[in-house]
């Protein structure tokens, strides 16, 4: 399928983009080849695969949370420049 350069001035419009005349010939190239390749993957007969989101599987590669003691509240307040009953004080930003 091939892009015309309205249609690829159309679709900048749309996205608020300003493209040069330069730009707009690179992307009429570049935008039908991937709809090129679209039309070629729709040929695929995917009939007996079942819906997925993820190609892959997912693993999690996260570590297990384990409880540990937290930091002395002495040595994180050491670091604020103004508090108030061991929280940090700050300005209202909003009312």
């Amino acid at each position: 399928m091939k892009l015309s350069h309205e249609e690829i001035q159309y679709v900048a419009l749309l996205a608020r983009l300003g493209l040069s005349e330069i730009e707009i010939e690179k992307l009429e190239s570049q935008l039908s080849a991937i709809l090129e390749n679209f039309e070629t993957l729709k040929q695929v007969d995917t009939s007996n695969l079942p819906p997925t989101a993820q190609s892959i599987a997912l693993q999690n590669i996260l570590r297990p949370d384990e409880p540990r003691p937290s930091y002395p509240v002495e040595d994180i307040m050491a670091n604020a420049p103004q508090q108030d009953n061991n929280y940090f004080k700050i300005h209202v930003v909003l009312e």
